[in-house]
C-alpha cells in the first residue's frame, strides 16, 4: 500500500485484531511540542476505520509520521498515539493502551459494529447531515484558499474545521457557497449561508473536487 492511497481504502491487516469501517465524528490535537505551556489546537475529524490497535481519521490538518495525537471520538472515547501513515485525506495512528484498555476498546468496537446503522433523527427545522466526503476548500475575501473539513451541513449553513481562525462576521466561500462566520464550535466555526440552499444540491456545491 502506498502513502498516496485514500483513507477509504485503508484496511489494517491484523489477523488477531478486528478492524471495522465506521463514520464517527470527533476532534483531535496534534502534539508537536513537549512544553505543557503550549496549548495544541483542536480540529474536527471523522474516524473511518478502527481497531483496538489503530485508527484512521479523515482530517483537515495532518503532520509527519511520529507526531503524537490525542483524539476524542464519539462512542469510542479518548485515544492517544502516534501517526504511522499520512494520506491525502488524513492519517492513521496507533493506539497506546494496556491490555485491559484494549479489552474495553474491543467491547466498544463490537457495540459500534452492531449499532452503527442506527439512525438518529435530527428534529431541528433545518436538519444537519454529514457529507459523504468531508474535505473541501475555503476561499477567503483576498482570493486565498484554505483546505477545510466540513463537520456537517444544512440548507442554511455548515460547521467547518480548518487550520485558520476567522473573525466573527468574516465572509468566505465553502466550495461555491458564500456565507458568514456566525459562531465558534468545538474544533472549528459555524458559517451561515447568505442564501438558503436546496437540500438536494448543497452538498455538491460545498464539497468541490
Amino acid at each position: 500500500m502506498s502513502d498516496a492511497e485514500p483513507l477509504d481504502l485503508l484496511v489494517v491487516e491484523r489477523e488477531e485484531d478486528k478492524c471495522i469501517y465506521v463514520s464517527l465524528p470527533g476532534r483531535y490535537s496534534l502534539i508537536e511540542s513537549t512544553s505543557p505551556r503550549i496549548e495544541s489546537r483542536q480540529f474536527a475529524c471523522r474516524a473511518v476505520n478502527i481497531s483496538t490497535r489503530t485508527i484512521a481519521l479523515t482530517a483537515p490538518v495532518t503532520a509527519r509520521v511520529g507526531i503524537r495525537v490525542i483524539a476524542d471520538i464519539e462512542q469510542l472515547g479518548r485515544v492517544k498515539g502516534s501517526i504511522f501513515r499520512v494520506f491525502d485525506l488524513g492519517f492513521a495512528m496507533n493506539i497506546e493502551a494496556g491490555e485491559q484498555e484494549r479489552e474495553v476498546l474491543a467491547t466498544k468496537i463490537d457495540w459500534i459494529e452492531r449499532n452503527k446503522d442506527f439512525e438518529i433523527r435530527d428534529h431541528r427545522s433545518h436538519a444537519r447531515f454529514i457529507p459523504r466526503r468531508p474535505l473541501s476548500m475555503l476561499t477567503l475575501s483576498d482570493g486565498s484558499k484554505v483546505p477545510c473539513f466540513v463537520i456537517d451541513i444544512s440548507v442554511t449553513g455548515a460547521a467547518i474545521s480548518a487550520d485558520f481562525t476567522p473573525k466573527m462576521g468574516t465572509v468566505l466561500a465553502i466550495g461555491s457557497v458564500v456565507g458568514r462566520v456566525v459562531r465558534f464550535v468545538p474544533g472549528g466555526f459555524a458559517v451561515q449561508f447568505i442564501q438558503m440552499q436546496e437540500r438536494q444540491e448543497v452538498e455538491a456545491l460545498i464539497i468541490r473536487k
